[in-house]
C-alpha cells in the first residue's frame, strides 16, 4: 500500500504511488520552462550561440539539437530519454519541445517525468544581413604598432629567460612580446600569461630616440669587471636609421587606401604613416597579410639602394588591375548595350 494515499501498489524502494511521488518531488526544477531562441527573417536562419548562424528547417533535426543545446546546462542533473516537437502553428512564433527525462529520487526509487518547453522565436539580424542592408560596409584590420620601445625586466623575469640583461627593446607584439636583448642579441618571447606573473613597463618609446652618427668604431677588449663597476654606457642602440626623404622618393610599392585629404592631413599623423610603410619594408612577418601593389609611376631598381635600406622585393608586389583591362592584362571589350 502507498504510504500516502494507501492504494495498492508494486513495492518500490519509496513505498508511495507515483502520482504521490509526483507531489512531493519534481524532477523538472531548475529546468526552464520558456527560453528564448534569436531568427534571421532576411536568411531565415537561427543563431546557435556565441555567434554562430545556421539554417535549420522547422522540426528537424538540427532545429531540435539547437533548442538542447539552450538548456543544456540545466539537464546535466538529470537523464534525458526522448525529445521531439509539439505541433505549433508555424506563424506563432513559438517552438515547442516535449521532453521525457529520468531521476533517481527517495531510497534509489526511479521518477519519469514528460513535460513541454516553450521557445520564443525572437527576430534578430544577422551580421550578414547587416552588412548587405548598410550597403556601404568596410572591414579592416586594425594593427597595433608597438616597435621599439625599451623595456626593463624585473631580474627573477630575466633570469628565467636565459639571464638575458633586464634592459631590453620590444621589437613587436602579436599573441606574445618578442623582445631582444641590445648587447647579446639574444631573443625572448613572453606569452600572456607569463607578462602578467611578471608585469614590466616602456622606459622610453620611439619618440624619445635621439639619432646619432657614427663617426669611428674601435674596438675595445672586454675587461672583468668587479661588482659596483657600472655600465660602461648609458646609450642603448635601437636600429639603423636611414634617410626618410630618400626611401618615400625610391618607394616603388603603394597600398590601397580610402580617399583622405592629405592637405588637412595632421604633421603627426602623416608621419605614423609613413612610420607604418618603413615598418612593412623592415618587417616580413608583418607584411605578411598586406597586400601590397606595383606603382607603375616610380622605376624599377635593385632590392636595396645605396645605403642598405630594406626593399620590398618585387616578387611580393601584386599587379594592380585597373577597368580598362581584362583578367589578362589586354584591352577590354566594350560594353554592349541593347
Amino acid at each position: 500500500l502507498c504510504c500516502q494515499c494507501g492504494i495498492p501498489i508494486t513495492p518500490n524502494p519509496a513505498n508511495m504511488c507515483v502520482a504521490c511521488l509526483r507531489t512531493q518531488v519534481d524532477i523538472t526544477e531548475g529546468i526552464p520552462k520558456q527560453v528564448t531562441v534569436h531568427f534571421c527573417k532576411q536568411c531565415e536562419r537561427y543563431l546557435q550561440p556565441p555567434g554562430t548562424w545556421v539554417q535549420c528547417a522547422l522540426e528537424s533535426r538540427e532545429l531540435l539539437t539547437l533548442c538542447l543545446k539552450k538548456i543544456k546546462a540545466s539537464l546535466s542533473k538529470v537523464r534525458l530519454i526522448e525529445a521531439s516537437f509539439v505541433w505549433t502553428e508555424p506563424h506563432s512564433r513559438r517552438l515547442k519541445i516535449k521532453l521525457t527525462v529520468q531521476k533517481e529520487v527517495m531510497n534509489g526509487a526511479i521518477l519519469q517525468q514528460v513535460f513541454v518547453v516553450e521557445y520564443v522565436v525572437q527576430p534578430q539580424m544577422c551580421d550578414d544581413c547587416h552588412r548587405v542592408e548598410a550597403k556601404d560596409f568596410w572591414k579592416a584590420v586594425v594593427q597595433v604598432r608597438q616597435k621599439d620601445n625599451v623595456v626593463c625586466l624585473s631580474p627573477k623575469l630575466a633570469q628565467s629567460l636565459g639571464n638575458m640583461s633586464q634592459i631590453c627593446v620590444c621589437i613587436r607584439v602579436t599573441s606574445t612580446v618578442h623582445l631582444i636583448d641590445p648587447n647579446t642579441l639574444q631573443i625572448a618571447d613572453i606569452d600572456g600569461n607569463t607578462f602578467w606573473r611578471h608585469p614590466f613597463n616602456s622606459l622610453f618609446h620611439p619618440k624619445q630616440l635621439e639619432e646619432f652618427i657614427v663617426i669611428d668604431i674601435t674596438r675595445v677588449q672586454e675587461r672583468k669587471q668587479g661588482a659596483g663597476a657600472g655600465m660602461r654606457s648609458n646609450k642603448v642602440l635601437i636600429k639603423k636609421s636611414y634617410d626618410r626623404t630618400k626611401r618615400q622618393r625610391r618607394r616603388n610599392w603603394k597600398l590601397k587606401e580610402l580617399e583622405r585629404d592629405r592637405e588637412g592631413m595632421d604633421t603627426d599623423d602623416e608621419r605614423q604613416y609613413q612610420d607604418f610603410l618603413e615598418d612593412l619594408e623592415e618587417d616580413e612577418a608583418i607584411r605578411r597579410n598586406v597586400n601590397i601593389y606595383k606603382d607603375s609611376r616610380i622605376p624599377v631598381e635593385s632590392d636595396t639602394d645605396d645605403e642598405g635600406a630594406p626593399r620590398i622585393s618585387l616578387a611580393e608586389m601584386l599587379e594592380e588591375l585597373h577597368i580598362s583591362q581584362d583578367a589578362t592584362g589586354g584591352e577590354g571589350s566594350d560594353m554592349m548595350t541593347q
